[in-house]
């Protein structure tokens, strides 16, 4: 059985988004009950040359949200406006600060998921070669959309919320494996 480019990104995107947002779910919990002040753990970081928690998760959604939009062929936000951040950014100045919450963050996460979950398949099944052009630093790269989505988009959305899941675990988070990969997803029985 094939996999097609939709069941490759949207569900995958989804998932891990879904996951992210029960990892700040527990982080805000943990926060109020051992007295801390939310924006400390926002504000963490794993090393002074990296980003903190907020912009890992503000990354990791509007990546996904991004990644989507250029597999179905959309048209794309203003590359300036703040949720459409990621990819053409890339340098920690280049993000407007606006408010950092774990509300706001869950909001953000939750907006994406519904932007993901208007996609249909025939807007991204067929996008393999659909040619993606990505701008970083005013460098542009230029993709097929399948190396896109697995070399590219896919690696991004994982790397910033194991950053995100690696900055709550550092501070004292009670989290686990599973609330990385959230729940486990079993073949149906005949």
């Amino acid at each position: 059985m094939t996999i097609s480019m939709y069941q490759a990104s949207v569900p995958v995107f989804a998932r891990a988004l879904t996951s992210c947002r029960g990892i700040l779910a527990k982080a805000e919990a943990h926060a109020a009950a051992k007295g801390i002040d939310p924006a400390i753990l926002l504000d963490a970081r794993l090393a002074p040359d990296m980003f903190p928690l907020h912009r890992q998760v503000q990354i990791a959604a509007d990546g996904a949200r991004g990644a989507a939009c250029r597999l179905a062929g959309m048209a794309l936000p203003d590359p300036e406006a703040e949720d459409f951040a990621v990819f053409n950014r890339g340098i920690q100045h280049r993000f407007p600060q606006g408010i950092v919450s774990f509300a706001a963050l869950a909001a953000r996460i939750d907006d994406v998921l519904a932007s993901l979950e208007a996609l249909r398949p025939e807007q991204i099944d067929g996008s393999e070669d659909r040619v993606i052009d990505v701008t970083l630093g005013g460098r542009t790269r230029r993709f097929a959309g399948q190396p896109f989505l697995l070399h590219y988009a896919l690696p991004n959305l994982h790397f910033h919320i194991a950053m995100a899941y690696a900055i709550l675990r550092q501070a004292g988070v009670g989290l686990g494996k599973q609330d990385f990969e959230g729940p486990a997803v079993y073949a149906s029985s005949p």
